[in-house]
């Protein structure tokens, strides 16, 4: 195919790029209060539709959010796929009034374009539709298959993602899957990423007395608050290691290669420092270590506590009721439902049989080998598009990239737009222009270099 003037294609046609980003982000689609899910899954079948993607909404049951699937054959090598996953659904936007414009607004700022999902994940997906329309354009062709896998439930922990690809397995069966973002460092570097870590999030609660009472009575009513401290204060020490009996059990130790990958990571503490205002890493990380902790450290973190009163100035109230919500990021090799009943296991043997806990979300960690050739194909491209490129064993978040790799086999990469500082999840989340347009640039070559492996 013509590589050149599909990516002068991409140059020219920033404008309709832009356009079409506004249009998602102005559709609000947030899957934690169902709002806007079916409009928002509509609109992205729509421009699929119009960039000449075959496209189709597929279901599982009633309540449960479809997928926007897309598909197109390529005529100079239809044996070989490329799957982009994507999702439509965002992050809740409050609190509304830390936005400088609108949540869905998708205001245009100079080099920015801010709004919920103007990073996470709209603007990555418009990169990976807008890389196909130039192909498209320029050649009337594809240099592989392509296919499209785009959800509605990965902000809320991707509920149904393996249910959805068991029953389509033959459907979305490919050779290599681009992952729904992509991290750019602070020097513009793009970050390949090779994996992503699991997540289990649980609830824990005490219940004391039926109502609050005054605080006089702290001397005969236990507070249900100071019984969850306790409990919680159990889980790790102030290192950050997680005190769960035989919770690293199964991990095995980061490979040579690994290692050597690492190593060769920058990563700038004083600009990482500077940005969220801290002073130290948690147990004092440095170096090496801190890079180490962020691919490969298993978490335990607190993600919100509730109880009493919370409000402007005093209450004097002793809570009936306290509970926690946490997080646990989780390595290769844990497996949710074993580390789910450790935690179980944990509580009962040091004594806190009344702490309830209520299971959220369990997902297993994935991770690619360095040594896949789609890796090398792709920082080819990153490399080309961008200038540099920087390879990761894995992402410190979470996504539900296991049921891919476990059920269609094949290797998944994370590649993509997102400004490390974009705020994602945040007030005054934003997309980068030149991010959008290297990015999507880095995808049409992504796709060359596939297509000709």
């Amino acid at each position: 195919m013509n590589n050149m003037e599909s990516l002068k294609h991409v140059d020219s046609h920033m404008t309709e790029l832009i356009s079409d980003l506004q249009t998602l982000i102005r559709q609000p689609s947030v899957s934690a209060k169902n709002e806007g899910i079916e409009e928002c899954a509509n609109l992205v079948q729509k421009i699929l539709k119009k960039t000449g993607i075959k496209s189709e909404i597929l279901r599982l049951k009633k309540g449960v959010a479809p997928i926007v699937y897309g598909e197109i054959k390529s005529k100079q090598n239809p044996t070989k796929t490329l799957m982009f996953y994507n999702h439509y659904d965002v992050q809740p936007a409050e609190p509304f009034g830390l936005w400088d414009d609108p949540p869905f607004s998708g205001t245009k700022k100079g080099n920015k374009i801010f709004g919920r999902g103007a990073t996470d994940d709209k603007g990555e997906l418009i990169t990976r539709i807008k890389a196909v329309d130039a192909c498209l354009k320029t050649t009337g062709d594809v240099p592989c298959n392509i296919k499209f896998v785009i959800e509605g439930e990965e902000e809320t922990g991707s509920a149904h993602i393996e249910e959805y690809l068991k029953k389509y397995k033959k459907k979305f069966s490919c050779d290599g899957v681009i992952w729904e973002f992509g991290y750019v460092d602070a020097k513009n570097r793009p970050i390949i990423g090779l994996g992503m870590k699991g997540l289990l999030f649980v609830e824990l609660s005490v219940n004391e007395s039926k109502i609050d009472a005054h605080s006089s009575l702290a001397v005969l009513i236990k507070n249900p608050a100071w019984r969850l401290i306790e409990a919680v204060k159990t889980l790790r020490d102030s290192n950050g290691k997680i005190l769960i009996k035989d919770w690293y059990k199964e991990v095995t130790p980061l490979s040579k290669n690994d290692l050597e990958i690492i190593r060769k990571e920058p990563f700038d503490e004083n600009v990482f420092k500077k940005e969220f205002g801290i002073s130290s890493f948690v147990g004092n990380k440095k170096g090496m270590e801190a890079k180490k902790a962020l691919v490969g450290g298993a978490t335990c973190n607190i993600a919100g506590f509730v109880s009493g009163y919370s409000g402007d100035g005093a209450k004097t109230v002793l809570p009936g009721h306290a509970l926690v919500k946490i997080d646990f990021r989780l390595v290769p090799k844990m497996d949710p439902k074993k580390q789910i009943m450790r935690l179980k296991k944990h509580l009962k043997s040091n004594g806190f049989s009344d702490v309830k806990i209520k299971i959220y979300h369990g997902e297993a960690a994935a991770r690619t080998k360095s040594t896949e050739p789609f890796v090398n194909q792709v920082k080819m491209a990153a490399d080309k598009a961008f200038g540099k490129s920087i390879l990761n064993v894995s992402n410190a978040g979470t996504g539900p990239m296991h049921p891919f790799v476990d059920i269609l086999g094949a290797p998944c990469i994370s590649i993509g737009s997102t400004y490390i500082f974009s705020r994602i999840h945040s007030p005054n989340e934003f997309a980068r222009v030149d991010l959008l347009k290297k990015t999507t640039k880095c995808i049409c070559l992504i796709m060359e270099n596939f297509g000709k492996s």
